[in-house]
């Protein structure tokens, strides 16, 4: 008796939750260095912090980051970084490299934009309270910045998590790859292609109801 579509989900979950555990590893990784990155040079290029020269420096690095798609820069961290560097670089690596970097360029706009929409008088009365400009970010500005940019930094990471099917292209076995290596064994790609889409759906779900959730708590938090 053939298989059933039910009996296939069920063989096919393990592998695919295995897929998905290695899919939002990569995006942890990923978007952690990307807001650690794009939050440096956001802060540095804001009106009220940057300098001419060095502003000038990293808004086109930025630039460069966003313009270039990021299949390119994945083949580049994978096939041309160890070739020029002359050192190994694994698959997961030069994964985290090329996300973070690609959504680095994003991240900044976002936290760029965040800053310059805190009104100035804020700055000014943070100055007359003898606040040095780390003080004034850490307690002025950021806790009202990231209520502003949150949800452009939950679309940012939905971004991220589509992004990492690209991946099943150097043979990273995500969640993509898993349920292509499934449907070439099975041979039934509506069944196993719609439990990959259910798992991302799930996935991008996960990040909605913790961006939410942050949202309230800064709320009341900042209330």
């Amino acid at each position: 008796m053939e298989p059933t579509h039910v009996d296939l989900l069920w063989r096919s979950l393990p592998l695919l939750l295995k897929g998905a555990a290695l899919s939002l590893q990569i995006l942890l990784f990923a978007g952690a260095l990307s807001l650690c990155l794009g939050g440096v040079v956001g802060v540095l290029t804001c009106q009220r912090l940057k300098y001419p020269g060095i502003a000038f420096l990293l808004e086109g690095v930025a630039f460069v980051l966003r313009a270039v798609p990021f299949y390119v820069q994945l083949l580049i961290a994978y096939f041309v970084l160890p070739d020029v560097l002359n050192v190994q670089i694994e698959a997961f690596t030069a994964s985290v490299i090329a996300l973070a970097l690609c959504s680095s360029g994003y991240s900044a706009q976002v936290v760029r934009c965040g800053i310059n929409s805190i009104a100035k008088e804020q700055w000014e009365a943070a100055d007359t309270l003898g606040y040095s400009t780390f003080k004034t970010l850490r307690y002025v500005i950021f806790p009202q910045m990231i209520r502003n940019i949150l949800p452009a930094l939950t679309n940012e990471f939905d971004s991220l998590l589509k992004s990492t099917a690209i991946l099943a292209s150097i043979g990273l076995l995500e969640l993509t790859r898993m349920g292509m290596n499934i449907i070439s064994r099975e041979m039934d790609p509506v069944t196993i292609y719609l439990e990959v889409a259910a798992f991302y759906i799930l996935i991008s779900g996960a990040i909605n109801l913790f961006s939410k959730w942050l949202e309230r708590r800064l709320r009341y938090v900042n209330s």
